[in-house]
């Protein structure tokens, strides 16, 4: 029993990174319908970006969250403008192709910069301890990380619930078609929800960076078990994308703890039940019912 409640928490810490990312996803493709493949990518630019922040200037952690997040905001923008806006009228393969590539043109980038050994990043201050329950023992830092990462998704779940603004933005990620019929502006706020889910992404590398090495292929499997998230969710399902993020973070962890290396696999298998018995994920239809 110890051991399952030891995993139960590791699993909601590790769910965090999830949940935060495929937040952000599954709302650039709720409104730009955009299959966003640089996500992974910028999650590793949040991660790398905190530690050459480090390095460079002494600002640690505690800055490196505000300072990234608002670089990666930034550059989601700049992102937005420069290459995704183009495509949008196209067929979506388009911009699947152009996030894709410039996924490869990041790391690469990256790899030149800063090499493939990683980059040392240390445990944030206050945060290096253990805490410990009974026989439950977790870093005090992965007890941070599940319950930051459960606040961020709480907050943004208020504000996009109980504030117009809110209202808008998610009425766009569920049916941009109908919000469209019904007179609200979709295009004024492509730019800004793209900037959003990007800066999420870059949040969540920098939650990531203190647990392990911070290198340019840190994003390149993260997306892909961030792409089973949506699926398990369901695509542009706000809700499902956080629910999703952390139960595949509880099945990753049981993994560990009871299959040991066959860990990755029981998420895939999961994804494939979701997929055979509720195609549209396990939020998703309910919401584009609604």
């Amino acid at each position: 029993m110890t051991a399952f409640i030891q995993y139960t928490l590791q699993g909601l810490a590790l769910g965090g990174f999830y949940a935060l990312a495929a937040l952000g996803l599954a709302v650039i493709f709720g409104v730009l319908g955009v299959v966003n493949f640089s996500h992974g990518a910028c999650f590793m630019l949040g991660a790398v970006g905190a530690a050459v922040l480090l390095d460079s200037t002494g600002l640690g952690f505690w800055w490196a969250l505000p300072i990234m997040t608002i670089a990666m905001f930034l550059f989601g923008v700049l992102m937005e403008r420069l290459l995704v806006q183009w495509l949008l009228r196209l067929d979506p393969l388009y911009n699947f192709l152009l996030t894709f590539g410039l996924t490869l043109l990041l790391v690469d980038v990256v790899k030149r910069k800063y090499g493939v050994s990683g980059l040392p990043y240390p445990l944030p201050a206050g945060l290096q301890g253990r805490f410990t329950m009974g026989s439950v023992s977790l870093s005090t830092y992965q007890v941070f990380a599940a319950v930051f990462s459960i606040v961020v998704c709480l907050a943004v779940w208020l504000v996009l619930t109980k504030t117009r603004v809110g209202m808008i933005v998610r009425a766009s990620t569920e049916d941009a078609e109908r919000s469209r019929a019904l007179g609200i502006n979709v295009s004024r706020w492509v730019t800004p929800v793209f900037g959003f889910g990007i800066a999420l992404a870059g949040l969540a590398g920098v939650l990531r960076a203190p647990t392990g090495s911070v290198n340019a292929d840190m994003g390149s499997f993260f997306i892909i078990i961030l792409f089973a998230v949506v699926v398990i969710g369901g695509l542009g399902s706000i809700l499902g994308a956080v629910v999703a993020g952390f139960l595949v973070g509880l099945v990753e962890a049981y993994g560990q703890g009871y299959a040991g290396r066959f860990s990755q696999v029981f998420i895939f298998m999961l994804m494939a039940l979701v997929v055979l018995v509720r195609p549209s994920g396990l939020f998703g239809r309910e919401e584009a019912a609604s």
